[in-house]
């Protein structure tokens, strides 16, 4: 459970509002009206992350909150290792230094100059509790030792898909190879009617690992609207009713897919790999004479 709200902080960085280009484009903060201590990170438009300068276990965002749900029923209390790909406001590895002391955390992001607003703005990283490195996230992760990691997170977008290359079987294999025993990989996404990215993850996931499922809100299972879905993903089995539990009693209520269900929910999907993410991005010879 998260630790009790802590008092609010009498100095430290103070973020100023507007814009900054940053090298994909242009973030923006945005001050909470309601609070002087919440920001929002607006990353090309989109919200990204909000951050609470005053209480780091305040989570606003709803797949962030799943996220959380999932992490403290996969793993006792305690410090945990993770290696977060995307990083934003870096609002979730706050949460877990504040939640989690001592864990040892790397957060991957590619966007050099988002990493110097989000240090100048909201604070060292390091005095935050986790180390926050520029990198391609699939480059980075290359570097991580075997087994080493109790979690790993993806929160990275290239406007509101996930880049490609996070996506398939060759890259989920390699995120395997960091996971500890016990170890899970929990990716945000963003999917609409009928949830073809999420069936494509999710059939993905479940030709690497053992046990897969995912989470929405029941309207975007329905296929009411637009929204946020998280798969999880583990070699070792997921507490499921545990986690239907916290799902369904916490702020933002949600719809778990596991097991037979979830392989279900995939069924008739492909499995994503690197040749078909090269061959969607490969151009053809020339206007006039497409590829055969």
């Amino acid at each position: 459970m998260p630790s009790p709200r802590p008092a609010r902080r009498a100095r430290g960085p103070r973020p100023e509002e507007g814009e900054a280009p940053i090298t994909t484009g242009t973030a923006r903060l945005e001050q909470d009206r309601d609070d002087p201590d919440g920001w929002t990170v607006h990353v090309n438009g989109v919200p990204s992350s909000y951050v609470d300068l005053g209480d780091p276990t305040r989570l606003v965002f709803e797949y962030q909150q799943w996220t959380a749900a999932v992490i403290d029923a996969v793993h006792p209390p305690g410090p945990l290792r993770a290696v977060h790909l995307g990083g934003a406001g870096c609002a979730f590895p706050r949460y877990l230094a504040a939640t989690r002391p001592d864990s040892r955390q790397l957060v991957l992001e590619v966007d050099e100059q988002l990493v110097d607003l989000v240090r100048r703005s909201f604070g060292a990283s390091g005095a935050a509790g986790f180390k926050l490195k520029v990198a391609d996230a699939r480059e980075g992760l290359r570097a991580v030792p075997d087994a080493t990691q109790d979690a790993v997170v993806r929160d990275a977008f290239s406007g509101d898909r996930v880049p490609d290359h996070l996506v398939t079987a060759e890259f989920l294999r390699d995120v395997d190879r960091v996971l500890a025993p016990g170890g899970v990989w929990i990716a945000n996404l963003a999917d609409r009617p009928p949830m073809p990215h999420s069936r494509a993850e999710l059939a993905t996931a479940a030709s690497v690992f053992a046990h897969v499922a995912l989470m929405a809100e029941p309207g975007v299972f329905r296929g009411r609207r637009y929204g946020n879905a998280l798969l999880v993903a583990s070699q070792a089995p997921l507490p499921e009713q545990a986690l239907v539990r916290a799902l369904s009693g916490g702020v933002a209520p949600a719809r778990l897919v596991a097991g037979r269900d979830a392989r279900h929910f995939c069924a008739g999907a492909g499995v994503v790999t690197d040749d078909d993410v090269h061959a969607a991005t490969r151009p053809p010879s020339s206007p006039e004479e497409p590829d055969a």
